[in-house]
């Protein structure tokens, strides 16, 4: 399964690279189709059903968790009645799905009334039906896809959601031309997530054999399943009121257009944490097993920094060139009107950067059922953020969010999250955060060097930007390889490049 793994993450960063080239492509042709009030409404609805996501109750985490421990034990009676009572348990919440969907459906005027308009909130109403249909489906489903993850088949889930994510604007576009808008958006969407899954439950049964017992509902195991996902649930309901109550909030306050340069932050946000979490998000089997062998808490240490330090490279990188070259690629890519974006991005991009790079240490804390703490502290300053973005967004708007959203972060992630981990899990968090600060030079030569002559570059041209992108990740390239990496990681450089040079060689003999 190593070759899964390593597999895995690779394509976890094709699919990035196919999300950002194709958001890259088609989000600013999107925006400009629909119109800024029209993408604010697409945004607000799919931010505000998006709520209903919180229903997984953690429970797609357990399934990976005690699959992956009973995989570690050889146990397919066990994993059969695991399998069973999932599966039970996720139709009973796309059932309560339904009715949760359907509350809020018929409170969709109540909300938005003084901020939308009469065809708006029809619309609104539209997209609402169909993504509570979508929610409602994909929640039994997606057992499936859990257990695949369990089983380390990252290959097939990697290109199962590369292919979505390409073919959606593929379908979305000709007909975004033809005059359809955002309900024809949210159908497509809807056709594809569906269809993936379906695919999953097929590669299911044809290549992993799995089965599922029905009359053997353990009770025993539900409580203990029920403890541990309680606080995956907190970390689900913690992470939708970060990344997406900023937009509900400016919904009822500020309007469709506010919500509009929001999501496209958020856009922003999304892909920068994505290219943390993808190497993380694949890793929570394998430390799993590493504690049901008693792994020590040193060579657990080492883990985190190995791919702390992995993600320290691409989101330093990411945030230096932001900061760099950030305004002027919106101006040109989405246009003036969201402008403002820049500044919201950049502060949340800062406030997030620190736990991105130690995000290997959640999957610990998962893997030891010690995910508590975390969750409570998460839940405290969430709810704390909420209360903030409020009288924020009315006085700032998107702004006021964005400075919420970050505070939030800051105070959660800096001092309190790292002393429990060190204090209470064991970790050497001292020992990472002094590997960190030594590859920090790159960042910091980078930054230096762009800011020192961004005055050459005036001028808003997709020319001017891509010359400084070009410069700017030469320097950064060059500062890592020589301040930054150690040994190994350049290793892991050279053997690729070392390859690709043999194989060009065969080519021309």
């Amino acid at each position: 399964m190593s070759n899964q793994l390593k597999i895995g993450a690779l394509l976890s960063y094709a699919n990035l690279f196919f999300t950002l080239i194709i958001g890259l492509i088609y989000t600013p042709i999107m925006i400009r189709l629909l119109g800024q009030s029209e993408y604010g409404l697409y945004s607000l609805i799919g931010a505000l059903i998006g709520y209903l996501s919180i229903l997984d109750m953690g429970l797609g985490n357990a399934i990976i968790r005690y699959t992956a421990k009973n995989r570690a034990t050889g146990d397919k009676n066990s994993e059969a009645i695991l399998n069973g009572m999932f599966l039970l348990l996720y139709l009973a919440i796309g059932i309560l799905t339904v009715i949760v969907g359907s509350i809020l459906y018929y409170n969709i005027d109540n909300m938005f009334y003084d901020t939308l308009t009469k065809d708006e909130l029809g619309r609104a109403k539209i997209m609402t039906i169909l993504l509570i249909l979508n929610f409602a489906l994909s929640f039994p489903l997606s057992v499936f896809a859990s257990v695949m993850q369990a089983y380390e088949r990252f290959v097939f889930l990697k290109l199962c959601s590369i292919f979505r994510v390409v073919l959606n604007p593929i379908i979305v576009l000709p007909l975004l031309y033809m005059g359809y808008g955002s309900v024809m958006m949210v159908v497509i969407s809807t056709i594809l997530n569906i269809g993936c899954l379906l695919i999953n439950v097929y590669y299911c049964y044809r290549y992993l054999n799995i089965s599922f017992r029905f009359n053997c509902f353990d009770f025993l195991l539900l409580k203990e399943i029920a403890v541990y996902s309680f606080f995956i649930f907190l970390n689900i309901i913690t992470d939708k009121i970060y990344w997406s109550t900023g937009q509900f909030i400016l919904g009822m306050v500020a309007g469709t257009t506010s919500v509009a340069v929001y999501a496209i932050a958020m856009q922003f946000v999304t892909i920068y944490i994505m290219f943390s979490t993808s190497i993380s998000g694949i890793m929570l089997p394998k430390v799993t097993i590493m504690v049901a062998n008693r792994a020590s808490a040193s060579e657990l240490t080492e883990l985190m920094i190995k791919i702390g330090r992995i993600q320290y490279i691409i989101i330093g990188y990411i945030f230096s060139l932001f900061v760099l070259c950030g305004k002027q690629f919106i101006y040109l890519w989405a246009g003036e009107a969201y402008s403002d974006a820049y500044v919201i991005i950049a502060i949340i991009m800062f406030a997030i950067g620190f736990p991105l790079i130690q995000n290997t240490g959640i999957s610990i804390l998962q893997a030891k059922n010690l995910n508590k703490f975390r969750m409570i502290l998460y839940t405290i300053v969430a709810m704390l953020n909420i209360v903030i973005s409020i009288p924020l967004a009315k006085q700032y708007g998107s702004l006021g969010c964005a400075i919420a959203t970050a505070g939030a972060q800051l105070i959660a992630n800096i001092f309190i999250i790292n002393a429990y981990y060190h204090y209470k899990i064991g970790l050497d968090i001292p020992l990472f955060w002094r590997s960190i600060l030594k590859m920090s030079l790159p960042v910091i030569i980078l930054l230096t060097f762009g800011v020192s002559i961004n005055h050459v570059f005036s001028q808003y041209t997709w020319t001017n930007l891509f010359f400084q992108v070009g410069i700017f990740s030469l320097v950064y390239a060059v500062a890592m390889v020589f301040v930054g990496m150690n040994y190994s990681e350049k290793k892991m450089i050279e053997k690729p490049l070392q390859l690709l040079k043999k194989k060009i060689i065969s080519l021309k003999g």
